[in-house]
């Protein structure tokens, strides 16, 4: 069981699924509904700060190196596209849309690159994050929730 939990937290803190992946698997494996919620939604949240050191402060080091200099300007031109327009548009507003949508390429780790390369001031661009992972994090629970009644 401690596995388990173990597993949901960690799928929430990795860029491939989120909390959309780690409360999926929480539940599916018969954890506690609520407990599952807030240990993903938590360890969704520590992503943000955790990209906002990276992108400050390790980033700058790794563009030094050819392939990661390639890469990093693939994902921002990425991100710039995926979202640029609704979060110059709607700015606090649009990043929380853009985080919020349960879909694969948003997120979190989208959010805090978005509000980087933005330059979102790092208070609003932390609550922006916050509210539209809970928002994500509510759909896919209560989606996940609603599934599992109708299969069992």
């Amino acid at each position: 069981m401690i596995i388990d939990f173990i597993i949901a937290i960690l799928w929430s803190l990795s860029p491939f699924g989120e909390a959309k992946v780690g409360i999926p698997y929480g539940l599916l494996n018969g954890l506690n509904i609520y407990l599952v919620f807030v240990l993903c939604f938590a360890a969704n949240v520590l992503v943000f700060p955790l990209m906002i050191f990276f992108l400050e402060k390790v980033n700058r080091y790794f563009l030094k190196w050819g392939f990661y200099k390639k890469s990093a300007i693939f994902v921002a031109r990425r991100a710039k596209t995926g979202s640029g327009d609704k979060i110059k548009r709607y700015g606090f507003w649009g990043l929380i849309f853009f985080v919020m949508l349960p879909v694969p390429g948003t997120g979190v780790y989208a959010g805090s690159i978005a509000s980087y390369l933005f330059k979102i001031e790092k208070t609003k661009a932390f609550w922006a994050n916050t509210i539209g992972i809970f928002l994500s994090s509510l759909i896919v629970w209560s989606a996940t929730l609603a599934s599992m009644k109708g299969i069992g």
